[in-house]
């Protein structure tokens, strides 16, 4: 009994003791349950691999059997399976309809479009208008109608996915395009503004291009754009080279080096005189082309070659019927893709650029910014869809076939936003697909665990950090001159001196003289502001009739009491003041008169 008790009270005592010493390991989550918490819900899942058949007893393969036997077959035996010789009618029917069933995840096999996953990068307050993915694919730019750029890097980022920096290019001005540089070290910015900037990587300035003068009728004799900015875009091989469109109906070609002055200025063949918005433009893969869709409906292409001016080589009047959003060339130089707010896009030829090879419809586009691009090998053109008001489908992703001309597959992105720019990155083979509505936007990222290499795969399986209890962060300490006493500025006292202006008592502003009677010595028609003379008046005491009486007869009732009684200035010369003596009127100064 005595080593029972000692036996347990030695296993109390261990237990108030941990199993083990030292850093303890964490436990980890395994990739594949990462990535099904960012599966997509619209995508089925692969059907699970069949185990591998087990081999009868009656085969006549000669590969010996390794292990224990089979067991023996148990019911009625299997029916037979059927072969290409007694195939009927109704199984090819069945087979056809299985085939149709998979056309559309054998065409995704084929394309390898990697939508398995997604992740949303969120942050802005409007629609995302602007996007840019860095050559590497580490760093992401989104811009948006809230006037701000966030910048996001996948390298820095958690499963959190917080942007690392905000700025706002230029106040009250929408972001209307984003465009790295070649090498990846800066980027464009273009909004609503007429002055395009340049950033590093890290998001700080290094210039803003000057503005021109808006009363300058000539659009070649201004230092740079005099409206608002549609479009822009870095040189694809010249790293000092960019591109930029404008309302005021102009093309300019800007070295970076000098913020001062441009290299070229491109202005569009128009059918009538006037200013016409350029409303995007676009380089092609070599940066020998420009394109440029104009506000009338005509996209014109100019070379790039010694002594070129604004007249284009090609020129498409009419192309779309509505502002053209976005063109974009192929790598081959072959084909030029064009969106339009028309609620279509266009496939061109360039090599006959008269009519269309392919006109794709309902394609809805309600903003500006909509754009297109190509897959990376080229066969595949994405492009964006915007939500309709009464329409049961959200903003959706297509993918077209470039060389059948034929759709290929939608994507819902979002059943309330619609998409606007999409981006597909060669080196992580990643979609970038921006969305949002008036008051919400947001950029989705869809990627395959599989396929995709790099990017959101490696911000998803990073974790944010935890808490501890030992951390400390010291509260910043603000100086501020102007809240010293020495250096602050004196309120405003305005509406307080206006107030005391008003008041007749604090101001001591003295009595406005009135004419009319008054009391006590005091002029004015305020009838006596004293509380006796008040009184008086109401008693009856104070009789205001001389205002009626004759002044003369007035003073001659005084005249009698005067002589009799006399008080003042009469007693004094009573001794020697003479006689008065009238003159007598007589009946001759009578008749003279």
């Amino acid at each position: 009994m005595r080593e029972d008790e000692e036996a347990e009270r030695y296993e109390g005592r261990r237990a108030e003791f941990p199993l083990s010493f030292g850093k303890q390991l964490k436990t980890q989550v395994p990739l594949q349950q990462l990535h099904s918490s960012t599966r997509r819900h619209n995508i089925p899942l692969p059907p699970p691999p069949l185990p591998p058949p087990i081999p009868s007893a009656d085969d006549d393969s000669e590969e010996p059997i390794i292990g224990p036997p089979p067991p023996p077959m148990i019911g009625p035996p299997r029916p037979p399976q059927p072969t290409s010789s007694n195939l009927s009618d109704d199984d090819d029917d069945d087979d056809d309809d299985d085939d149709d069933d998979d056309d559309d995840e054998d065409e995704e096999t084929r394309h390898r479009i990697p939508i398995s996953n997604e992740i949303i990068l969120k942050g802005h307050t409007k629609v995302v208008s602007a996007l840019a993915v860095d050559h590497s694919g580490s760093r992401v730019l989104s811009g948006s109608y809230d006037y701000t750029v966030r910048m996001y890097d996948f390298q820095g980022m958690n499963s959190t996915l917080q942007s690392f920096r905000q700025i706002e290019p230029s106040e009250g001005h929408q972001v209307r395009s984003l465009s790295w540089s070649p090498t990846s070290d800066r980027f464009l910015c273009v909004t609503g503004s007429a002055q395009a900037k340049i950033y590093d990587r890290d998001g700080l300035t290094l210039g803003e291009f000057v503005k021109g003068d808006m009363y300058i009728r000539d659009l070649k004799q201004t230092k740079g754009h005099i409206t608002g900015l549609t479009c822009g875009e870095w040189h694809p091989r010249d790293k000092e080279t960019v591109l930029t469109s404008s309302e005021d109906g102009s093309l300019r070609v800007w070295d970076v080096n000098n913020f001062n002055t441009q290299k070229q200025v491109i202005k569009p063949k128009l059918a009538r005189p006037g200013r016409t918005p350029v409303t995007t433009c676009a380089w092609d893969r070599e940066g020998k082309r420009i394109a440029g869709a104009v506000g009338d409906g005509s996209i014109q292409i100019w070379s790039v070659k010694p002594g070129w001016g604004s007249r284009p080589d090609i020129y498409v009047q009419k192309a779309h019927s509505d502002d053209i959003t976005a063109v974009k060339f192929s790598s081959d130089g072959r084909i030029l893709v064009s969106r339009s707010c028309d609620d279509t896009m266009k496939v061109w030829d360039l090599r006959q650029m008269k009519d269309p090879l392919k006109v794709f419809d309902n394609l809805s586009n309600h903003y500006a910014q909509t754009n297109i691009t190509f897959s990376p090998d080229e066969k595949l053109i994405l492009t964006g869809t915007s939500v309709e008001r009464e329409s049961t489908t959200g903003g959706l992703l297509c993918f077209y076939d470039r060389e059948k001309l034929e759709l290929v597959s939608r994507v819902g992105v979002s059943p309330t936003y619609s998409v606007v720019q999409c981006a597909w990155h060669s080196r992580i083979n990643q979609i970038f697909v921006t969305a949002g509505v008036k008051s919400q936007g947001e950029t989705h990222v869809l990627y395959d665990p599989t396929l995709s290499d790099r990017g959101a795969l490696v911000c998803v399986a990073r974790a944010p950090r935890k808490k501890s209890v030992d951390d400390y962060q010291a509260q910043p300490v603000i100086h501020n001159p102007h809240a010293l006493p020495l250096f602050r500025d004196q309120p405003s006292r305005k509406r307080e001196r206006e107030k005391i202006l008003k008041d007749p008592v604090k101001s001591r502003k003295p009595e406005v003289p009135m004419t009319g009677p008054g009391h006590g010595g005091r002029t004015g028609t305020t009838q006596g502001s004293l509380l006796t003379q008040y009184l008086m008046k109401q008693g009856g005491m104070i009789k205001e009739t001389w205002m009626d009486e004759d002044p003369r007869e007035a003073i001659l009732k005084f005249a009698d009491v005067a002589s009799k009684d006399p008080k003042y200035i009469a007693p004094a010369y009573a001794d020697t003041q003479p006689k008065t003596v009238f003159a007598n009127e007589d009946s001759d100064n009578e008749e003279d008169k």
